[in-house]
């Protein structure tokens, strides 16, 4: 009773601006946030998560997120160590690790990481060859990943992965690539026709030499022949004979 009686004596303005004053003064961090705190312009702490306490016109608060962030880096204009123009788009994963820094070191730590992520794309990319930012794109996005997490470790940022997302070349390129590609396949081909004729070759050349040492062989084979021949039904048949026999034919007749 005695302090309701306490409450009821205060005046209704002073009352309304204590709870304007505790409303001011209230913040509530989520899991993911830290508030970097500024009183009177110089830097204080870094609070959260939960609920923080703020003087009212004396502290400054600055959220900061904490979660992993996915960039996207626009399509950059590059031309290769081999004078070949092409479009690069990538995109860059990265983190604030220290929100004291990512406030006070930059002004903004998510524009600077992307011009920083833009101008790597371009410098790494046009130090190699066409062939090597086709082929190699593992070897460049660790590439690009160190140099960005090296530039951006005073921001207090830590840069976890790069990937390059795509590359657009331009159309006569496509076409000489197709050709090459062509011509490539026909190559392997021809080189393939022409192993299996080497090989092929090579075992008629082993298989007559057989037969050259054993003639039984020979007949063997004709009537080989002549059994596929009697499957496939043919009207016509026809029967080698043993060069043996048909020579002493002719000597008769001689």
């Amino acid at each position: 009773m005695f302090g309701i009686e306490i409450l009821e004596s205060i005046p209704f303005p002073l009352v309304f601006l204590a709870i304007v004053l505790i409303a001011v003064s209230l913040r509530i961090i989520n899991e993911y946030e830290r508030a970097v705190i500024l009183r009177l312009g110089k830097f204080s702490s870094v609070k959260g998560p939960g609920v923080i306490f703020l003087i009212p016109f004396i502290d400054k608060m600055i959220k900061v997120d904490l979660r992993l962030v996915a960039l996207d880096v626009p399509p950059q204009e590059i031309i290769t160590r081999d004078n070949v123009s092409i479009r690069v788009s990538a995109v860059v994963y990265y983190r604030v690790m220290d929100p004291e820094k990512a406030v006070l070191r930059v002004e903004d730590f998510n524009y600077a990481t992307s011009q920083l992520a833009q101008t790597t794309l371009r410098s790494i990319c046009g130090q190699a060859e066409l062939d090597e930012v086709l082929a190699e794109r593992e070897r460049l996005n660790l590439k690009i990943q160190e140099i960005l997490d090296a530039e951006t470790e005073p921001w207090g940022v830590k840069v976890s992965k790069v990937e390059i997302k795509e590359i657009d070349l331009p159309e006569e390129m496509k076409r000489a690539m197709a050709r090459q590609a062509e011509a490539e396949r026909e190559r392997r081909a021809k080189i393939i026709a022409a192993d299996g004729e080497y090989q092929a070759a090579k075992t008629l050349l082993e298989a007559s030499k057989i037969m050259a040492e054993n003639p039984i062989t020979l007949q063997l084979r004709y009537l080989q022949t002549l059994t596929e021949i009697a499957a496939e039904k043919n009207s016509t048949i026809l029967f080698p004979l043993p060069m043996e026999v048909i020579k002493a034919f002719l000597d008769k007749q001689k």
